[in-house]
């Protein structure tokens, strides 16, 4: 009787659930790229430096032409926008991140899929 509550003693600290952890995904700054491919309805992420006014605009790289321009109120710190191309015909962009006096906070390439 012994040696079964000793074995089945064994067993249960021996099949104890081990934690396995889970991956952290990075998420790439758009604004900290020279360069980046996107998708219609894809997640654009960057950081702000204060919580306020901010304007993004879409500019055809050949022409200089202003394609798109959105006007949000963003947070301090990590902002997530949606970014859609299925209208835009040119596939090489400028993405231009400024506040509402004109300053530029960031500006990237994007290259439309």
């Amino acid at each position: 009787m012994k040696k079964i509550i000793l074995i089945s003693l064994i067993l249960l600290v021996g099949c104890n659930k081990t934690d396995i952890p889970t991956p952290i995904s990075s998420v790439e700054k758009i604004f900290k790229l020279g360069e980046s491919k996107v998708t219609n309805g894809q997640s654009i992420y960057f950081d702000l430096p204060l919580t306020g006014i901010y304007i993004l605009t879409l500019i055809d790289k050949e022409s200089g032409q202003v394609i798109g321009r959105e006007k949000f109120i963003g947070q301090k710190g990590e902002n997530v926008k949606k970014i859609y191309t299925n209208s835009i015909e040119s596939q090489y962009l400028y993405l231009l991140l400024e506040d509402v006096t004109k300053n530029q906070i960031g500006k990237t390439t994007i290259i439309i899929k």
